[in-house]
């Protein structure tokens, strides 16, 4: 039996999709690892998937004080602090994913985990790329994972690019450190995530849908968008009587959600209960990692812990939230109209993506966000019947899609052309690879 380890580390946006890849690969009879930090175990093994500790909760990380100062003011201040830690949670999760992997016929990462490329190189086994957001180069947009406008013109689109470049040299170091300490390899001789050391382009799988993001005319054949690897929810959630109670009293509210970043709280219950009071409607809140009062909202205002979003959005009309890759599908997988409040990273582009294709308001960040926009953003979501047409239609096209099994034909075809015991140098002449390392055990 075939055995693929996948290598994650993140939020739960960050590790549901390659759940739902593992379920699909197991179903093709192939034997899934599934690796990502610790308090997702319980996450992963109720799906049957083999689960393996990358590291410590990386709730931790987001809830350090210098993550919330550089998301919410100054990441030039606070940002080397957080690189060095990012460091070291790399390097964990690198030494963990290196025995994870022993064994395996190829190896699935993304950007946050690219040590993978490393380790199957060690271990003379094909590594995979994914990726959530767009990433390769292209002049058609900026990169999608740090926000500077919605268009620069071509050539600094494609210029914009060079920022995950130099993150990528930053990564770099410690994994080149344990290229030589862990797997008995060279330093690397080229950069970026999209590459093998020699330079070769690596095939990279994009777990989202064209029909919401198209392909960029110039990138290159390698780049393969596969749809969503979607997973149903097993926890069996139906809501509670009190929740029962709320939706019947009423018209189906809003969702309301601000995402997993632990930041700001008391400054977003406030903005949430002036919002509502102006507004005038029916909502149900997440509260999320970082807590919203529910003691501080009005009585139109149901408040739930937690709830699975492809279940917990059947209830209601709209969503707002954050633009998370993983809560913008499952908005727009339902023909929710959504108005999207985006933080960091890729949020922004996704924000944009919704509002150009129609389903709802132009984004605005959270950090700009006062009562009075999200108000009016509340009136216009739940007023505007084109938001409602266009999700529809997006819906339709996305539900004809299975992101996972072309995902799959894709990694078989790579597996099938892999070559083992060689490797391709810089000029292309095929040269003896290294010899496979033994295993080195780490603490």
């Amino acid at each position: 039996m075939k055995r693929i380890a996948l290598v994650t580390i993140g939020t739960q946006g960050d590790v549901q999709p390659y759940i739902g890849l593992g379920i699909a690969l197991m179903h093709h009879g192939y034997s899934v690892v599934l690796g990502a930090t610790e308090e997702f175990e319980s996450l992963v093994t109720s799906y049957g998937i083999e689960f393996h500790s990358l590291g410590p909760s990386i709730q931790s990380f987001l809830r350090d004080s210098r993550f919330e100062n550089a998301m919410s003011s100054s990441m030039l201040i606070n940002g080397p602090s957080l690189l060095r830690q990012g460091q070291q949670i790399c390097d964990t999760a690198a030494r963990n994913a290196w025995t994870m992997c022993q064994g395996a016929d190829a190896i699935i990462v993304n950007m946050n985990t690219s040590f993978g490329i490393d380790i199957a190189e060690a271990l003379d086994v094909p590594a995979i790329m994914t990726a959530l957001q767009p990433m390769n180069s292209t002049s058609e947009f900026p990169l999608s994972m740090y926000y500077v406008a919605d268009d620069l013109g071509p050539a600094l689109n494609k210029l914009s690019y060079t920022a995950a470049t130099v993150q990528q040299a930053y990564w770099n170091l410690p994994r080149n450190k344990l290229r030589r300490e862990l797997m008995g390899l060279d330093a690397r001789i080229m950069g970026g995530v999209f590459t093998n050391t020699d330079g070769s382009p690596l095939t990279t799988l994009y777990a989202y849908s064209a029909a919401v993001s198209p392909r960029p005319r110039d990138w290159p054949k390698t780049a393969i968008i596969t749809g969503y690897w979607c997973t149903k929810d097993n926890s069996g959630w139906t809501p509670s009587p009190e929740f029962e109670a709320f939706l019947a009293a009423g018209p189906a509210p809003v969702y309301i959600g601000f995402g997993s970043m632990p930041f700001g709280a008391e400054r977003n219950t406030r903005i949430l209960k002036e919002a509502m009071e102006l507004w005038g409607g029916r909502a149900v809140v997440a509260r999320g990692w970082g807590g919203i009062d529910s003691r501080e909202l009005p009585s139109t205002v149901f408040a739930l812990e937690k709830a699975p979003h492809d279940r917990l959005f059947r209830y209601v009309s709209a969503v707002v939230h954050h633009g998370g890759a993983g809560t913008t599908a499952a908005g727009l997988h339902l023909g929710r109209p959504t108005f999207v409040v985006p933080q960091a990273m890729d949020q922004p582009y996704w924000g944009r993506r919704v509002y150009e294709l129609g389903c709802g308001p132009k984004p605005v960040r959270l950090r700009k966000m006062t009562a009075e926009i999200l108000a009016d953003a509340l009136t216009d979501l739940t007023t505007n019947d084109s938001y409602r047409r266009n999700a529809a239609d997006v819906a339709e096209r996305l539900r004809a899609e299975d992101g996972a099994e072309k995902a799959i034909a894709v990694i078989e075809r790579v597996m099938a052309n892999y070559v083992r015991g060689v490797r391709r140098g810089r000029a292309g002449k095929v040269k003896p690879a290294r010899k496979r390392p033994a295993l080195k055990l780490v603490g």
